[in-house]
């Protein structure tokens, strides 16, 4: 309850801290801006302007503009973020920028046309710029867009004295790093030690002899899911990256995996729901529609097999004229029932929990479960139909179809995304259109065709 509480107090304050600041801008009054944002976090920040109106955002980062630095921009999601970075000055944006390790910025550029990138490279050092652009040089969604160039790295012969010593005089280090990476004469990364472990070491001792065992390195070129994964599955905190040849060429940290990590996992629900892996909340009317259209429109193909199927038996329907009010029954629970097989699946897919060599055994469970949720709500219908409506023979019809299309909606949730990603396609983009329509056309065919033999 106390926790409940706390919650529901911050959402209050949160409001009326939106409230204050929308009534400061309607005033223009830059020193109760200042008041009311100057000492939030960045991420609090980045969450207002994204909750407000363009206009409004448009007014408010026109009189207050101190507080917006690098942890700002990189918070603040990325639909609006272009718009955030035009609308500042040109000196707010370099140092902002100038703030940022190598990924954030170039976090930042992705999502930049060549105009704002070219404001964002020229506000860099050249050595941070020719950093920046050679990240920008790997592949879209890769380990090298995803790393950070700044390593702390020292041969692997030194002593824990040795290091301690060196880390002490730079004045180049990242402002959070939490491995110390060993390499040898070529720059290959072969092992890296924890600062924790390093500090509590005596200074003789050999940085090559305490090293952790969760050493690993991925290729610049990785799919940046893949980066996620490992960092998911072996309980990573920072990861080296390396070039075709072993370099070390930049590092990965827990942070930026488990932001893939969320994006991965927002995409696969965006595209359950078929409205588009990058719609936001901040997209306007046209641009929702467009990105919402095609699948409409794809649906309005598929529930056309629909109604093909129905069309074959209007003799049937004419005759029995109930069977129009109940069809709809059978066809959405199974709608139902393979979007919640289908959920698992492609999660299932996404985490490599589910495999070829364990994918026998969830379909079997699958197709156990519709069986079982099959007989249970058959006999659910089968009594609605003799006792409510009066007729065991429609009852028997109505079971038969919801049994047959129960286990149909099972396996289809399971098999359908199992079959495109065998073939490479992404199971979370399409799946959801096929199971739908398989469950739809099968649930009206079953509980048609039963009436037809049964009740004609």
């Amino acid at each position: 309850m106390r926790e409940q509480s706390e919650q529901r107090d911050e959402k209050e304050l949160q409001a009326e801290r939106l409230s204050a600041v929308l009534q400061a801008v309607e005033n223009r009054d830059a020193s109760r801006i200042e008041a009311l944002l100057g000492t939030l976090h960045p991420a609090d920040i980045a969450d207002l302007l994204e909750q407000i109106s363009p206009l409004e955002r448009s007014e408010l980062l026109a009189l207050w503009h101190g507080g917006i630095d690098g942890d700002v921009l990189s918070e603040i999601d990325e639909s609006i973020r272009e718009e955030v970075i035009e609308a500042l000055p040109d000196n707010v944006v370099a140092e902002a920028v100038r703030e940022l390790d190598t990924d954030d910025v170039v976090d930042i550029l992705e999502d930049l046309d060549q105009e704002g990138q070219e404001k964002i490279l020229s506000a860099l050092e050249n050595a941070d710029r020719v950093a920046v652009e050679q990240a920008l040089a790997y592949p879209e969604h890769s380990a090298g867009r995803l790393m950070q160039r700044e390593t702390v790295t020292v041969p692997e012969f030194w002593s824990v004295g040795e290091t301690s010593e060196y880390l002490r005089r730079a004045d180049w280090l990242p402002d959070q790093f939490y491995h110390v990476i060993l390499v040898d004469p070529r720059m290959r990364p072969v092992g890296y030690t924890t600062l924790g472990r390093m500090l509590s070491s005596p200074v003789e001792v050999l940085m090559r002899d305490i090293t952790e065992d969760s050493f690993r390195t991925v290729k610049a070129t990785d799919e940046e899911a893949d980066v996620a994964y490992y960092f998911n599955q072996y309980h990573l905190i920072s990861c080296p990256v390396v070039d075709e040849n072993g370099r070390l060429v930049g590092v990965i940290t827990i942070d930026d995996a488990m932001n893939v990590l969320d994006e991965e996992h927002e995409e696969d629900m965006l595209r359950l729901a078929r409205v588009g892996d990058d719609s936001s909340i901040q997209d306007g009317p046209i641009a929702t529609a467009r990105q919402r259209l095609p699948w409409l429109a794809i649906n309005l193909v598929t529930a056309s097999l629909s109604a093909m199927v129905i069309s074959q038996f209007d003799a049937t329907i004419a005759q029995v004229v109930i069977l129009a009010a109940l069809m709809p029954i059978v066809a959405s629970t199974g709608g139902i029932a393979g979007t919640q097989s289908l959920a698992v699946s492609v999660r299932g897919l996404a985490t490599r929990d589910l495999t070829s060599s364990n994918a026998r055994r969830v379909v079997r469970r699958e197709l156990f479960a519709g069986m079982v949720n099959g007989v249970v709500l058959a006999a659910i219908l089968f009594l609605a139909g003799t006792f409510i409506i009066g007729d065991y023979h429609l009852g028997l019809v109505l079971a038969s179809a919801m049994l047959v299309n129960q286990v149909v909606a099972a396996l289809g949730g399971v098999l359908v995304p199992l079959t495109l990603n065998r073939f490479g396609l992404d199971p979370a983009l399409a799946s959801a259109t096929f199971v739908t329509t398989l469950t739809d056309v099968m649930g009206f065919f079953a509980f048609l065709g039963l009436a037809t033999v049964i009740l004609i």
